[in-house]
Order: structure tokens, then sequence, then C-alpha cells
């Protein structure tokens, strides 16, 4: 049996020069290569994007706050209680939630199977 191999030409191939971002020195615009100094690269099907330039890098120092600005501790101590006791409520459901479809698993195999006592019964002592 012949080994079945891919026709590649060299249409298909593009060779695209890729340079790191650096946040100091953004890319303002992109180096363009000479077809002249690249040898076995045809130039007639590659097609150049046109280039814009990049928006300016994102200044974070609008989110900074100065030394001398007091911290909210209390303001910032209460969220995180918040936080703390939603995750405990949302737990706490989830966990219910989880036993009650247990449950009703079970009742529901238990009446199909056609016993006839599956309903829990609660009993109360007198006295």
């Amino acid at each position: 049996m012949k080994s079945q191999r891919p026709i590649i030409s060299d249409d298909e191939h593009v060779v695209l020069k890729f340079q790191p971002r650096t946040s100091a020195h953004p890319p303002t615009r992109r180096e363009e290569s000479d077809p002249a100094k690249t040898p076995n690269i045809k130039t007639s099907n590659i097609k150049t994007p046109s280039i814009k330039a990049p928006p300016a890098a994102s200044d974070l120092s609008r989110y900074e706050r100065s030394r001398d600005e007091g911290d909210d501790f209390r303001h910032r101590m209460l969220a995180n209680v918040a936080a703390l006791a939603f995750t405990v409520a949302l737990t706490a459901i989830g966990i219910w939630l989880a036993m009650s479809i247990a449950d009703l698993r079970k009742t529901q195999d238990c009446v199909l199977m056609g016993r006839h006592d599956c309903a829990r019964i609660s009993v109360t002592p007198l006295g």
C-alpha cells in the first residue's frame, strides 16, 4: 500500500513576524519585512493587512489611592462578613436541596418497585 501524504505547495505558507508586547513601550507600528531580503518566500499571494495604530495602553493610575488616604476598614470587614454569610447560606441551601432530591429519589424508587411501606410515618411517644 502506498503511503499518502498531503500535497503542500509553497503558496500555502506565510511567515509572520510577531513582536512581544511590553507595557512600557506599546507598539505603534508594525515593521514590514522587505520581500527582497527574505529568500524562498513567494510574495505574490501574501496579503498585507491594513495596519492601524493600537489604542494606548490602559492607564491604571485612576484606581490608585494616595498613601495619605485612610482605608475604610469597617466597610471592608462588613463586606467580607456579608460575602461569607452569603456563601454559607448558599452552601446550606445546596446541601438541603441535594438531600431532598436524594430522599425523593429513594421514595420514588420504592414506589416504582411496588412496595406499599414507602412513606415515612413519624411516631411521637406518649407520655
